[in-house]
């Protein structure tokens, strides 16, 4: 009907409501082996050699309610580490959507600029340190100083203040020097704003005396504090969900997520590993690892496929 049509190939296709591939793909198999090449073909298995086993995706459903909280991106990462079962971010998340547990982007996209120009390349070589302010029914407001390890993103020492004045400054950094447990001749920069209490004189001949140098951020820039900024953003969105009727029960929820943080936290822009892994010196030893897991479950799955290939030919 084609080859004899007034009408041209495409028309008369169109005019069938057959697309051009099909008809290509039945001409060529007519013309290579007559009409048993148009007799239905037994399908044959579409599984292929890396495909996730249905256990495994069981697996992912149960961490995933278990750890609500986490992202895709975070839940590959906690597979590896505590299952040693390597699934990829976009695995887990078509898993995850399949069954309606998605309720947010699989990448959540971030403003660019957000750090300080000139990136420390060791744990202790810049701190950054901030204030931020929770207010509690009946006490009035309190003031969160905060040394966060620019490196590695490790919070060493926070604590909640009653005011937010450079004694406060003073106090914050003699604990974190105590926790940090320098050397004799090692001192980090201090990157802060231009806050009173960071430019106060009193801060300075102190900071000077310890041989501290200071770093301010640019005026009304405070992507320069991105890191710790950052921090500020994501702790209020968990801590402030509550109201506190006492320091001591703010407190106790600010101890819970910097542990958290500090911790559990994978963080995407250190390799989706932890600040205490960065800043304890256990980064590489962590991803190493995951690429064994990573190895070891593509191997398992090969070895797995090549079985189901044996078997279906017997």
């Amino acid at each position: 009907m084609v080859e004899g049509s007034e009408l041209g190939v495409n028309k008369t296709l169109r005019e069938l409501g057959i697309h051009k591939s099909t008809f290509y793909i039945w001409y060529k198999l007519y013309h290579d082996h007559g009409i048993d090449g148009l007799q239905p073909r037994k399908i044959s298995s579409r599984q292929r050699w890396n495909s996730i086993p249905q256990s495994e995706k069981n697996l992912v459903i149960e961490i995933a309610l278990e750890y609500p909280s986490l992202s895709p991106r975070e839940l590959s990462c906690k597979l590896s580490d505590t299952k040693g079962l390597f699934i990829s971010e976009s695995s887990v998340y078509r898993i995850l959507k399949a069954k309606g547990l998605i309720t947010s982007p699989a990448h959540i996209l971030l403003a660019a600029a957000d750090e300080f120009s000139h990136k420390p390349g060791f744990v202790h070589e810049m701190w950054q340190t901030d204030f931020t302010y929770f207010k509690i029914l009946g006490w009035g407001w309190y003031y969160l100083s905060t040394m966060m390890d620019d490196y590695s993103r490790y919070i060493i020492h926070w604590e909640l203040c009653k005011t937010m004045n450079a004694e406060d400054v003073k106090r914050t950094i003699d604990k974190t020097m105590e926790k940090a447990q320098l050397g004799k001749y090692q001192r980090p920069k201090l990157l802060s704003d231009n806050g009173s209490c960071y430019i106060a004189d009193e801060l300075k001949q102190y900071l000077k005396n310890k041989k501290i140098k200071q770093v301010h951020g640019r005026p009304h820039h405070p992507q320069t504090q991105g890191k710790i900024e950052r921090y500020h953003r994501s702790m209020k969105n968990v801590v402030k969900l509550d109201n506190y009727y006492c320091p001591e029960e703010l407190e106790e929820a600010l101890a819970a997520f910097i542990h958290y943080y500090n911790h559990e936290r994978y963080h995407e822009s250190l390799d989706n590993v932890t600040p205490a892994d960065v800043y304890y010196g256990r980064k590489e030893e962590v991803l190493k690892y995951r690429e064994r897991i990573k190895k070891s479950t593509m191997n398992r799955r090969r070895k797995n496929y090549q079985q189901f290939k044996i078997a279906s030919l017997i």
